[in-house]
């Protein structure tokens, strides 16, 4: 009898917590080029209600020795714009098994590259969030929503703005212990899909990583014996697979 009342329990709580939204915001590293302005971001709804969407955006600022930091946005010299990136809408609805989009407008000076935090957010909209819904329909949402079970899950993308006159300079230094790439050109360099596995064992791999090189920063690894380590280097639109054996 137990064992029936807790397999009844644990139906019952997934039918609860599936009767919820569940967004998806595709590729969590956006890259905006020299040459453009606006960026489509989708966000898909795989759930079986309506997402309430809000969309923060925060300044990443990284320091000398590689920590960073998130600030907010400041006002531009005129005050007439954010300096920065803004959402256009800020505030999304989603249907079930459904998508939106905002377009993310950089407003500011192109002479270097910058950082940001694009935060999509679901809610249960309040008043004060400014959602195109009636009270009638804020109530009745958050009725259909299982109270004490639902679990609203936001997602980060970190998004990079590009200088306007885009510069790739990637050093590679292959010495016998030691890989280094050095970039020394002005936006961001993408290593992707870095595997280290064994050269006789294609079964033994370390997790697959994928590493971002600022501009005058350097991306290294160690060389082991016995070990071969495989990756695309991407520069914009250009890409370029590499084989280092140890």
């Amino acid at each position: 009898m137990k064992h029936l009342l807790a397999l009844f329990g644990f139906y019952l709580f997934a039918q609860l917590a599936h009767a919820a939204p569940s967004i998806n915001i595709g590729t969590v590293y956006d890259y905006l080029d020299g040459d453009k302005s606006t960026y489509l971001k989708r966000v898909f709804n795989g759930g079986d209600s309506t997402a309430f969407v809000k969309v923060n955006i925060l300044e990443i600022l990284y320091e000398a020795d590689g920590t960073s930091r998130e600030v907010p946005l400041k006002t531009q010299a005129d005050g007439n714009a954010r300096d920065g990136l803004m959402a256009s809408p800020a505030r999304l609805i989603v249907p079930a098994n459904g998508m939106q989009g905002t377009r993310l407008l950089y407003m500011g000076e192109r002479d270097r590259e910058r950082y940001f935090r694009v935060r999509f957010v679901p809610v249960v909209p309040e008043k004060e969030d400014e959602f195109a819904v009636s009270s009638e329909d804020r109530e009745d949402y958050k009725k259909s929503l299982s109270a004490g079970v639902t679990v609203l899950a936001g997602y980060g993308a970190v998004f990079f703005v590009r200088p306007k006159d885009m510069r790739f300079d990637s050093a590679i230094e292959n010495d016998a212990g030691k890989y280094r790439i050095r970039n020394n050109g002005n936006t961001v360099v993408v290593i992707d899909e870095f595997k280290d596995c064994s050269i006789k064992n294609e079964q033994d791999c370390q997790p697959t990583t994928k590493h971002h090189i600022l501009a005058g920063r350097t991306f290294q690894f160690e060389k082991q014996a016995g070990r071969e380590y495989r990756f695309t280097l991407v520069e914009g639109e250009s890409s370029k697979n590499i084989d280092v054996k140890g």
